[in-house]
C-alpha cells in the first residue's frame, strides 16, 4: 500500500518528531457508491491535501481498495474519522475510514 502524506500549512496534523503520543493511521476504504469527486473533496477539506495529491490518493484508494491517508495521534485520528463519516452520511455515501496503529 502506498502511503500519501498531505500538504501541510501552519500547524501540522502529521507526525512531529517531538510527539510522544501513540500514532494511528486513518485508512480510507473504497466502496461502489461513494463518488470519486466526494473522496477528492474530503481529502482536500478534511485532510489538507492539494487537488493533485487528493486525486492521486483517490485513485490509489480506488485501485487498491484502501489507502492510508493520515498519521495522527489517536484523538485527532478519531476526530477526523468521525467528521469524514458524518460528511459522507450527510450526502448519502457509505464512505468508511478505519484506524490502524503505526
Amino acid at each position: 500500500m502506498t502511503t500519501f502524506k498531505p500538504e501541510t500549512r501552519g500547524q501540522s496534523d502529521t507526525l512531529s518528531h517531538q510527539s510522544l503520543a501513540p500514532l494511528f493511521w486513518v485508512v480510507m476504504h473504497d466502496d461502489p457508491v461513494t463518488t470519486m469527486d466526494f473522496v477528492v473533496e474530503t481529502l482536500i477539506k478534511i485532510y489538507g491535501y492539494d487537488f493533485q495529491k487528493a486525486n492521486d490518493v483517490m485513485m490509489a484508494i480506488h485501485n487498491n481498495g484502501l489507502e492510508k491517508v493520515a498519521l495522527l495521534p489517536l484523538e485527532r485520528a478519531e476526530f477526523k474519522v468521525e467528521i469524514t463519516h458524518r460528511s459522507a452520511r450527510s450526502k448519502g455515501f457509505p464512505l468508511t475510514c478505519t484506524l490502524e496503529p503505526d
